[in-house]
């Protein structure tokens, strides 16, 4: 997501595009009572499209996605048990005696509803020698009136995106953000050492040069790793992505199509490692020595052929 500060920056400097999402509490104003996101916009369809003035210029495309709702539900109701069972134990070490004073009572709470982070879901009590809690349910209600739904914002006109576009454009980003995530096993944009400018852009530079050749070699390799290869296209864009039969095949064979072992992408660049050039020297002999190439695998040839490219005999 694009902070606030982030976008007005972009718009400053005139002529770029953003698809990004809204936080929680702007989605809660949208679905306010007299706002333009109700539930009945979901009867039919999982998406649709909305304006607010608030977003002027900006498309907002709404989205319900069931599957995440459950999975939401599920994650609430597991916490806000594991925070009753602590602050159970709480009443029980205040009313033994062992536990006094409410700065002492609110500390342990403050930990346990940080722990969960379930504090907007509770009513607290706390005094010198009790402590009582009851779950603020009308909170909780209105909070799970809105799970599963999120909405993208865009600057991207519909005659370039329908909203079914936005969204695929909007998940396609988890790409981006696999590629620049903190210390990240393909690139390394994170930490940056550099402390002038230009190097900073360089460095962030390179990066997005690495992170094109990268998306071109997942996309070349994809017969030799677990990448999908024909991944079907999603009649509801929101709905969780499906994989075909040929991937579900490769997942349960650890094979791929060509009859080898099948990789992640990572794994693959380790193997294409084991392809060196060794010096030797023999003693006894000129020790000028000689270079030895290491014998490619069947992996590594066919690595090479589906880039079009010949197995390098010397670095240039």
């Amino acid at each position: 997501m694009i902070t606030s500060a982030r976008l007005q920056e972009l718009r400053d400097l005139g002529g770029f595009g953003w698809v990004t999402a809204l936080q929680a509490p702007a989605i809660a104003a949208l679905a306010a009572d007299d706002g333009p996101l109700q539930m009945s916009l979901f009867d039919q369809v999982n998406l649709a499209e909305i304006t607010h003035p608030h977003y002027p210029g900006e498309r907002l495309i709404t989205c319900r996605n069931p599957a995440l709702a459950t999975q939401r539900a599920r994650k609430r109701l597991a916490l806000l048990e594991a925070t009753d069972t602590e602050l159970a134990k709480i009443i029980a070490a205040v009313t033994a005696g062992r536990l006094a004073g409410a700065g002492k009572i609110g500390i342990r709470v403050g930990k346990v509803v940080g722990r969960y982070k379930m504090a907007k879901h509770y009513f607290l009590d706390i005094t010198d020698d009790q402590f009582a809690f009851t779950r603020d349910q009308d909170q909780i209600t209105a909070e799970a009136a809105l799970d599963g739904i999120y909405v993208i914002r865009t600057t991207i006109g519909p005659e370039q995106m329908d909203p079914a576009k936005v969204v695929a454009t909007y998940k396609s980003l988890a790409r981006v953000e696999r590629d620049f995530r903190f210390k990240s096993i393909d690139l390394d944009l994170r930490p940056i050492h550099h402390w002038t400018e230009s190097r900073v852009r360089a460095h962030v530079f390179i990066c997005m040069l690495a992170s094109y050749l990268t998306w071109h070699l997942r996309q070349a390799w994809a017969p030799l790793t677990f990448t999908d290869e024909n991944r079907p296209e999603p009649a509801d864009p929101v709905a969780p992505a499906q994989r075909s039969q040929g991937a579900d095949a490769k997942a349960a064979t650890k094979t791929t199509t060509e009859h080898q072992p099948a990789r992640s992408f990572t794994a693959l660049l380790d193997h294409l490692a084991t392809l060196t050039r060794n010096h030797l020297r023999v003693a006894g002999h000129d020790q000028s020595g000689f270079d030895l190439l290491a014998i490619p695998t069947p992996t590594g040839r066919r690595a090479f052929e589906l880039l079009d490219a010949p197995i390098p005999l010397t670095l240039k």
